[in-house]
């Protein structure tokens, strides 16, 4: 069933938010279901493949998009609406749910200029696990976050290779981005965790009433390994491998075209929810150069996929509809030797 802004309002800080996967628009959340079945990998409750329903709003599939944690109020639908109606924000915003270990949300030692409330930041927190989401956004949708979130001056975009971030579908995502503390800044403007009785606190324990008159010290850091990113964030790196069936597997007769791409020996793999569709995961050292030769070898009528390996892995492959139930085809042209 569809909902409105008004039964996620934002505010106060961060929001009330679903406890589900939605893409919103126009004001609107629709739940999405995890399914491997479906191309994309999700479908709305009508049983409509994600893909399919975004192409129906002129809005770009989730292979062009980047995966984006949101631990604060970026998982608000009523905050997504004042993004559209202030910044601009372009298009429909998918966000799916995720369960994240040993990361979480706590709250930063400076306030909001806007109203005074706290913000949030993200931490390492060993042992924890709370339930956040993955935005996949599309690369104008991140240039808005990034003017939301000062990126720069309160935050830095970056990709976070502490703990694990699990989606309702099985998938692992590598590493996402997300928007860090950035160093230095004023008191009022730091994004850097608030350290009471020197730890930080959580904003699952401390609702924003509380958190608001909270005192402490500046925490010297947030405990992230993060690589910051600079400039646009690029689709093709997420992920940054490939499943390959058929004939680009190691040994068989276009392994060659794709062997220069691979950065580290390739491995056996299957694909969750498909038992028997077998292949191999290849790490890539340039994704964006690997399918571009991937793509031009199977053809204009497979497009680029992101599939949840058994395990969680996520990896690129080239699908297209089947001719029963929308099953992805993943086999032929690649042939099978």
């Amino acid at each position: 069933m569809t909902f409105g802004d008004r039964d996620y309002p934002a505010a106060p800080y961060p929001g009330a938010r679903p406890d589900r996967s939605f893409v919103h628009d126009r004001a609107t959340g629709h739940p999405l279901r995890p399914d491997h079945t479906a191309l994309a990998g999700w479908r709305t409750e009508q049983g409509t493949d994600l893909d399919e329903w975004l192409a129906a709003r002129g809005a770009a599939p989730l292979a062009e998009r980047v995966p984006v944690l949101c631990y604060g109020s970026n998982a608000c639908p009523a905050k997504l609406t004042w993004l559209r109606e202030t910044l601009d924000l372009p298009g429909p915003a998918v966000l799916l749910r995720a369960t994240c270990t040993g990361i979480g949300a706590v709250w930063a030692a400076g306030l909001r200029v806007v109203d005074d409330q706290r913000p949030a930041t993200l931490a390492a927190l060993p042992g924890v696990r709370e339930t956040h989401a993955v935005w996949l956004a599309t690369p104008e949708q991140v240039r808005v976050l990034d003017e939301c979130e000062g990126r720069g001056l309160r935050y830095r975009l970056a990709r976070v290779a502490t703990g694990e971030v699990r989606l309702d579908d099985g998938a692992v995502v590598d590493r996402p981005l997300a928007y860090v503390a950035a160093p230095g800044g004023t008191a009022r403007l730091t994004r850097h965790p608030l350290l009471v009785d020197g730890r930080p606190v959580r904003c699952a324990a401390v609702g924003q009433a509380e958190a608001a008159g909270l005192t402490g010290v500046v925490a010297e850091g947030d405990g992230l390994a993060v690589a910051v990113l600079d400039g646009a964030p690029v689709p093709a790196d997420h992920p940054g491998r490939l499943f390959v069936p058929g004939t680009l597997q190691p040994g068989a007769s276009h392994w060659s075209s794709l062997a220069p791409h691979a950065a580290g020996p390739p491995r056996r793999a299957e694909l969750a929810g498909r038992p028997g569709v077998c292949g191999w995961v290849v790490d890539l050292a340039d994704p964006a150069a690997a399918l571009s030769t991937v793509e031009e070898y199977v053809g204009a009528e497979y497009r680029r996929v992101r599939v949840v390996l058994a395990g969680g892995t996520v990896a690129w492959t080239l699908g297209r509809a089947g001719p029963a139930e929308g099953l992805p085809e993943l086999a032929a042209p690649w042939g099978t030797t």
